[in-house]
Parts: C-alpha cells; sequence; structure tokens
C-alpha cells in the first residue's frame, strides 16, 4: 500500500510505500475511497497537537469498503463504513461510562495519533466506525464524517438558539448552516474581509446575512459557532450576543484569546468549547443530515497532490469541502 505520510512537522507530505497491515482482534482494513480534508490535518502537519507520532498518515474523514477483518471484528468484510477522528477510548473511565467518551484521556485518533486516510488502506477499530448504505457516495458523504460530525456537537450546544452566528465559513460551516436553516433558525454568516468566495457560499447554504468578520452582527444573537481557529474572534463574538447567549468554539486547537473586558461577558453569557465527538453524535447527526438533505459542496483531488489541497485549505482557497481519491 502507499500513502502521503508526514516525517517531520513543518514539512511536505511524502507518497511513501507503507507496509499492508493485518487486522487483529476488532480491527479492519479498509480500502479508502476518498478521505475529506480537515483544518485539524493542517494542525497535524505543523505540528501545534501534542505527541504526534512520526512518520504518520493523516486524514479522518474516510470512506470505503472492509477488505479484511480480526477475528473480533464487529463488522463484516463487504461492508461500506465511514471512519471519523475518534479511533478508540479506554471504554472503562468515568468520561466512557458516563457517556462523554469524547473526553477520554486514553482516547485515540484517526491521522493524529493512528494513521489516517490519505492512503489507499488504513486500519481501524470496527467498534468505533460506521456502517453505511451501499449507495452512499464516498465524496460527498466523506465531509460529513468531521466537519459534519463536530459540527452538529457544537450546533447541539447553542440549544434552541433560533439567531445563529457562525464565524469561519468552511467545510463545517457550510454543512451545518444546512442543518440550522433546516431547523428554522436564521443563520448570520462571518468570513475572512474581502473573501467574496465564502460569502456566496454562506448564502447558497441558506444563510440569512453574510460579511466581514470585522463587522457587527446585524441584530443581537442568541449564539455563535466559532470554526476558524483564531482566539481573536471570541470576543468579537461575544459583543454580537445578546445576554445569556453562548459561544461555542468548534475547533481542536485555537489561537489565544486576547483579553476583552468582563462587562462583554457579563449578562451571563459564556463560552464553551467542543472536543471531538463521540459515536453517538455520529448516529443522531446521520439521522438529521439525512432528514434535513444536506449537500455537500465537494472540490476531487487525486490522493498524491494532497499537499497542493493542504496549502489551498490554509489559504481560504477550498469552497465548501477538498476530497482526496487515491487512484
Amino acid at each position: 500500500m502507499h500513502g502521503m505520510a508526514l516525517t517531520a512537522p513543518g514539512t511536505e507530505l511524502q507518497w511513501l510505500p507503507l507496509d499492508l497491515p493485518d487486522p487483529t482482534a476488532h480491527e479492519v482494513l479498509i480500502e479508502v475511497e476518498a478521505c475529506a480534508v480537515c483544518r485539524t490535518d493542517l494542525h497535524v502537519l505543523d505540528g501545534e497537537l501534542p505527541d504526534i507520532p512520526y512518520p504518520i498518515v493523516p486524514g479522518h474523514q474516510v470512506v470505503g469498503k472492509i477488505v479484511a477483518a480480526g477475528a473480533e471484528a464487529e463488522l463484516a468484510v463487504g461492508t461500506h463504513v465511514g471512519v471519523a477522528w475518534l479511533a478508540s477510548t479506554c471504554q472503562r473511565c468515568d468520561y466512557c461510562r458516563s457517556g462523554r467518551e469524547n473526553l477520554c484521556d486514553q482516547a485515540q485518533f484517526n491521522g493524529y495519533n493512528r494513521n489516517g486516510g490519505y492512503a489507499d488502506h488504513m486500519l481501524a477499530d470496527s467498534r468505533f466506525i460506521f456502517p453505511l448504505p451501499d449507495t452512499a457516495v464516498a465524496a460527498t458523504f466523506a465531509p460529513l464524517l468531521c466537519g459534519g460530525l463536530i459540527g452538529y456537537r457544537s450546533l447541539c450546544k447553542t440549544g434552541e438558539a433560533n439567531k445563529l452566528g457562525i464565524y469561519g465559513f468552511g467545510s463545517a460551516a457550510h454543512l451545518i448552516t444546512q442543518l440550522a436553516v433546516s431547523q428554522g433558525r436564521e443563520v448570520y454568516a462571518f468570513v475572512r474581509p474581502g473573501d467574496q468566495q465564502a460569502i456566496r457560499l454562506a448564502l447558497d447554504c441558506g444563510a440569512c446575512w453574510a460579511g466581514s468578520s470585522l463587522e457587527p452582527a446585524p441584530h443581537l444573537l442568541d449564539a455563535g459557532i466559532i470554526f476558524a481557529p483564531a482566539g481573536e474572534l471570541v470576543p468579537k463574538a461575544l459583543t454580537d450576543l445578546r445576554k445569556g447567549g453562548v459561544v461555542v468554539c468548534g475547533g481542536i486547537h485555537m489561537s489565544d484569546i486576547p483579553s476583552f473586558p468582563y462587562a462583554d461577558l457579563w449578562g451571563e453569557r459564556r463560552i464553551e468549547s467542543v472536543a471531538n465527538m463521540t459515536r453517538a453524535d455520529g448516529q443522531h447527526f446521520m439521522r438529521a443530515a439525512e432528514k434535513s438533505h444536506i449537500q455537500p459542496q465537494v472540490e476531487c483531488w487525486p490522493l498524491q497532490q494532497a499537499n497542493e489541497v493542504l496549502e489551498l485549505q490554509r489559504n481560504g482557497r477550498i469552497s465548501g469541502t477538498a476530497v482526496l481519491i487515491p487512484s
């Protein structure tokens, strides 16, 4: 097998021959059909996440088919599956036993602690992947497995907020905007100053307003979700909120949040983070996505052009989600 592997932080991925692993116990070997690109992949490339084992194959939004299975695998050879960020947990700690496996201190993650989907094959724990209908189109389903899942968990943390601000309009935002609009919410999209492409995408996805993140919201908002990894957006989002509102930070990594006046937080406003996802999130989101008819906007690229795609992602030049396809 071959994959795009990172051998050191801050370097380009290299197309390398890799040993084809044999699945044991609960593991399955998956032939990758598509792997969507996520901003978290850039954090892996840049060494911004701790304890990355090198070499590592990134990628955690994977659709493929099981071609081999360990003796205790819960899914059979031939099953069409989706692989998300959460690779495994201890399943014994207080977090795991209380339905908060996303907070498990022993959790492992695909494309970060374990080789992911920037390859023609990958190994996964069958207990932490999702069986998919054979009718699922790999390239358009792959973005749902992280942008969709993390976005869904972020949206749930806003409760019944009607006027919703979304800061940073990329893969997760364009999916969750569609879901929020289908639920009858008003979405206000804040994008990089001058990014007309993102404004058009937001409006096409159903946002009732889209503009620069430097602009004040046209109305006080009930909640905000920040997908951009920019800490300076937190104080900005707080000033857009009505009393009692929440700002949800949806990324795994964010630059430092600058200081801000306590008055901007006062009035029972609050800030929350989203850490990873649970398997229950996946099950709930898959049903919600089907019901709301979410249509991911994708740009497909050959897997071996991953470095080029990641630079486009870094510079905000991808509209919707980039998806890598093994040849």
